[in-house]
């Protein structure tokens, strides 16, 4: 069970999925593993668990840090954690592997997100968040270090996987899943049908998740 404060991004399918291909990526045991866009620490707890030499969590929301401290010390897990925008507060740390699930919602405002929305708008294209770690992972992981990142395929996977590519990472999906839209994606399936991002009646959206490597030691 996770404790999850008001406006916490509740663990659901996309998570779930992350979590499944973590398990199946082979994390390194004794590697340096970073969660961005922490939310309840889910995937961070994950890490510890495998033994990790260490955790760090970041989050731009301090609610989200207060359950993911919560919800590891109750499991007796020791991980870093780290106010403020993952773009600016990381510079100059490596880390072995970098897990992911970001906000990927498109949405009307362009303008930063505000309260609970944080976990899930992410622009018109629902790309702002994705397209800076794209541009950030090199910096951030080690020469042998993964990226493993989650989001909709609603926000274009071969954008991901060309952004990636443009920074001399090897990258790659390696798991998909259809899951029903949630309340979020219900409420705006109007809008996105007129933007052409989905089609008239589509009650379904596919996740992936995407992992990338460095190409260059």
């Amino acid at each position: 069970m996770l404790i999850r404060t008001p406006g916490v991004y509740r663990p659901q399918a996309d998570t779930h999925l992350l979590i499944t291909a973590m398990s199946a990526a082979g994390i390194p045991p004794h590697g340096r593993v970073l969660d961005v866009g922490t939310g309840t620490g889910v995937l961070a707890i994950e890490a510890a668990r495998i033994k990790a030499a260490s955790v760090t969590a970041v989050d731009i929301s301090r609610a989200a840090l207060a359950s993911a401290w919560m919800n590891s010390r109750l499991r007796g897990l020791e991980v870093e954690l780290i106010h403020g925008d993952f773009g600016s507060v990381l510079r100059g740390r490596r880390f072995d592997v970098v897990v992911s699930n970001p906000p990927y919602v498109p949405c009307l405002d362009s303008k930063r997100p505000r309260g609970a929305a944080r976990s899930w708008d992410a622009g018109v294209d629902g790309r702002a968040a994705i397209d800076s770690l794209c541009r950030l992972a090199p910096e951030l992981l080690s020469t042998t270090g993964i990226l493993l990142m989650v989001h909709s395929a609603l926000c274009g996977v071969d954008s991901t996987l060309n952004r990636l590519r443009e920074a001399e990472l090897k990258a790659a999906t390696i798991a998909r899943a259809s899951v029903p839209f949630g309340p979020v994606l219900r409420r705006r399936a109007g809008w996105m049908v007129d933007r052409g991002l989905l089609r008239p009646g589509q009650s379904h959206e596919e996740l992936v998740v995407i992992r990338a490597d460095r190409t260059r030691r």
